[in-house]
């Protein structure tokens, strides 16, 4: 007797059962108190701070590349109305790298050897120095009017100059060289700069979107006006800086080679680094070259005191008050303030710092002076006065 094995029952599947998609489920909110919150942003501030004040160098090199970045955005707004914003970044940064390859292999070489040549003839042109001031400090012995006789006095002079100097050079040298050299090499520093400049310009649309999804919608319309007005203002600034070195340098250099004073480019180089600074710049970029005017001849150092006189009105009466009234809207004794009180803060860095710092604040107090509005008291006769929301 065969048995034949019964057919498969089939497979059933419950409609509940059957294979579904997996929806992604929502994380789990994980529930912290308002002061533990505190602590979290306290800690996590203290650690940022920490690390930039541990690697300055990051903070130079960020700050570095967003000014290159502002300075940028002007040529590259330009060529992005005729070709792709993609290729508009790219050839601004070639017309930029073409113009630090210019620098670097015709003008560097020539303003680094002569201001090699020119701290080699230091002693010499302090010692013609000396003899000068000998023989004005004669006439004002012959009157009893100096305490000790003219030699002394002309010699402690000279060492205070000697000693003024080196700390001056120290100062400057050493922040612009530290920055430069002592973390990273300056290849691998320029390249930071060049990257971080080129990845905001790149990106800078969604650091836009970021930016104002992050404030409240009916608030939106003011905040796009306080990115554009702090965007335009610090761009202006940083290319009309650039302007006034370019002008500064150029011309007292061309001046005194004109004059017939040794190492023109090197001293018009130092004229452009000390124009940074507003108002003080011009004359602390004349002391050099009146020293070594002086070793030519009196006729030589009058000229040189003269150029520099009028180099002094142009940027305090032309450039630097076009600069403060169309771009940061300051006024020029709280320019001159902002300067002091950043030198006296922060040294060089204060110094380079404070009139960006004070068109931000300019920036930031226009923005604030239109909006904000004072609360009446409660059972005042109105109602308070709101907020504008912003749409016009």
């Amino acid at each position: 007797m065969e048995f034949e094995n019964p057919p498969p029952e089939p497979i059933r599947l419950h409609p509940h059962r059957a294979v579904r998609r997996h929806r992604p489920r929502k994380p789990t909110p994980i529930r912290i108190s308002t002061t533990t919150w505190r602590l979290i942003l306290f800690g996590l501030t203290a650690l940022l701070l920490l690390i930039l004040w541990a690697v300055p160098i990051v903070p130079a090199v960020a700050l570095a590349g967003f000014a290159v970045a502002l300075v940028l955005s002007f040529p590259v707004h330009l060529f992005a109305q005729v070709v792709p914003r993609g290729l508009a970044i790219l050839f601004s940064f070639m017309i930029l790298l073409a113009v630090l390859l210019l620098l670097a292999y015709i003008l560097l070489p020539l303003i680094v050897s002569q201001a090699g040549a020119l701290v080699t003839a230091l002693p010499d042109l302090v010692q013609n120095l000396e003899q000068y001031l000998v023989r004005a400090l004669r006439a004002l012995h012959a009157r009893d009017l100096l305490p000790d006789t003219p030699e002394a006095v002309a010699g402690r002079l000279i060492t205070d100059i000697k000693d003024s100097l080196g700390v001056l050079a120290n100062n400057v040298l050493g922040h612009t060289l530290g920055i430069l050299f002592g973390t990273f090499s300056w290849a691998l520093t320029l390249f930071a700069v060049i990257f971080i400049a080129a990845s905001l310009l790149a990106n800078v649309r969604s650091f836009k979107a970021a930016y104002l999804t992050s404030v409240p919608s009916h608030y939106r319309h003011d905040a796009l006006e306080f990115w554009d007005a702090l965007g335009h203002a610090l761009s202006r600034y940083l290319g009309g800086l650039a302007l006034v070195l370019a002008i500064q340098g150029g011309l007292s250099a061309a001046a005194l080679f004109l004059i017939g004073v040794p190492y023109s480019l090197a001293l018009g180089a130092w004229v452009s680094i000390t124009a940074v600074i507003p108002y003080l710049g011009a004359w602390i970029g004349a002391i050099p070259a009146l020293l070594v005017a002086f070793s030519i001849s009196p006729t030589a150092a009058v000229l040189t005191g003269i150029l520099f006189l009028a180099i002094q009105q142009l940027e305090g009466n032309v450039l630097t008050p076009r600069i403060q009234a169309q771009t940061i809207k300051v006024p020029s004794v709280l320019v001159f303030l902002g300067v002091l009180a950043g030198g006296s803060l922060a040294g060089i860095t204060g110094i380079l710092l404070a009139v960006p710092m004070l068109a931000t604040i300019r920036v930031v107090f226009d923005f604030f002076r239109v909006r904000l509005r004072v609360a009446e008291a409660p059972g005042g006769e109105g109602s308070a006065t709101r907020a504008p929301s912003g749409h016009r």
